[in-house]
């Protein structure tokens, strides 16, 4: 606990270096990514409207892209890309963004199975012989269902989906990562922070 509070207080004064240090000379983005080409060292993400990470707004259109620094020291860990932007498990919907029609798709589903209050370390999403996380999401086409694990929400979701979905890949319903860029020109990062990478915010 006293790591994972350091962590956030690092991060948070970073961000305010950031924002108020640099204001005069730049400017700070930040939102999911989308999509990471790794030969082009290019990020695309769905900016944030809220910036708060606890209860984030990924709905501003249209999607910007940034090419990475090309100093080590300026990048950190290469961003996962995921097309989900929300799933409400009261409302039974799944936000996704449509990369086709490059805007957003709200999907009605049926809940198989919901349990919350599902941490990080809990058996169901972390396997303790091999230290690591589970693999999320879980795609069944057979019985045309998708296991979501959302660590900001602290659920697990089992839902069931029209099946004209499942021609989408799989990282359509993963969340990608929450990423964070410093920069002077549009479309090109000075510093880049991956902040899911911190484990500090949940996705």
């Amino acid at each position: 606990m006293i790591r994972k509070n350091l962590w956030r207080t690092v991060l948070v004064g970073l961000a305010a270096t950031l924002l108020l240090g640099c204001s005069e000379h730049g400017k700070v983005d930040q939102g999911r990514v989308i999509k990471y080409d790794a030969a082009t060292r290019t990020v695309t993400m769905i900016r944030d409207k809220a910036a708060d990470t606890q209860n984030p707004d990924y709905s501003v259109l249209p999607p910007v892209t940034y090419s990475l620094p090309t100093k080590p020291e300026e990048t950190g860990p290469e961003p996962k890309a995921g097309g989900r932007m929300k799933i409400d498990n009261k409302k039974n919907q799944i936000t996704i963004f449509d990369p086709e029609t490059q805007s957003f798709k709200t999907i009605d589903f049926v809940m198989i199975d919901f349990k919350e209050n599902i941490d990080k370390n809990h058996p169901l999403v972390y396997d303790k012989d091999a230290d690591k996380p589970k693999k999320f999401p879980v795609v069944d086409k057979q019985k045309k269902t998708v296991t979501i694990y959302s660590g900001r929400q602290k659920t697990l979701s089992v839902i069931q989906l029209p099946e004209e979905y499942f021609a989408m890949p799989d990282s359509t319903w993963d969340a990608g990562d929450e990423v964070r860029v410093y920069y002077k020109e549009e479309g090109k990062a000075q510093r880049f922070m991956n902040v899911s990478k911190t484990n500090i915010f949940k996705k």
